[in-house]
């Protein structure tokens, strides 16, 4: 039983030298998107600040956090975001919140009838005016 413990031990050990230490994560202050429009077949391109909102048709989308890793890292790429649909009268309604990532568009997608959403990355720049404070 002593033996036993003994290579339970050593293995367990052995475990925690070989198994990759908790990635360090990047927060960036933009998110890049691709989006959708199923009625034209037309895909965009657009970076919306951290804590902005953007219209895209229908779709109101903020990111609250968006997160990389090092590129000495195995990357992974994600936002938290809050994606509201705007009705013909005017009444706002959350469709999504939650994580997006990079490599797995298809995981947390928006499901919508006309619009489609993914991101693409998180950046540290954009030409893209950041929004004014007021």
């Amino acid at each position: 039983m002593h033996m036993v413990r003994k290579g339970l031990a050593v293995f367990v050990a052995m475990l925690a030298l070989v198994a990759p230490a908790t990635a360090e994560t990047i927060a960036n202050p933009v998110a890049q998107f691709s989006g959708l429009d199923k009625i034209t077949g037309r895909i965009t391109t657009f970076d919306v600040y951290i804590n902005e909102t953007v219209q895209f048709g229908a779709l109101q989308i903020t990111p609250r956090a968006c997160y990389t890793r090092p590129p000495t890292e195995t990357q992974r790429t994600t936002v938290f975001v809050e994606v509201d649909q705007v009705n013909l009268s005017g009444k706002i309604e959350r469709i999504f919140t939650g994580w997006m990532f990079a490599d797995s568009p298809a995981l947390n997608a928006i499901d919508h009838a006309v619009y489609d959403i993914w991101l693409l990355d998180c950046k540290q720049g954009s030409d893209v005016p950041p929004p004014t404070a007021g």
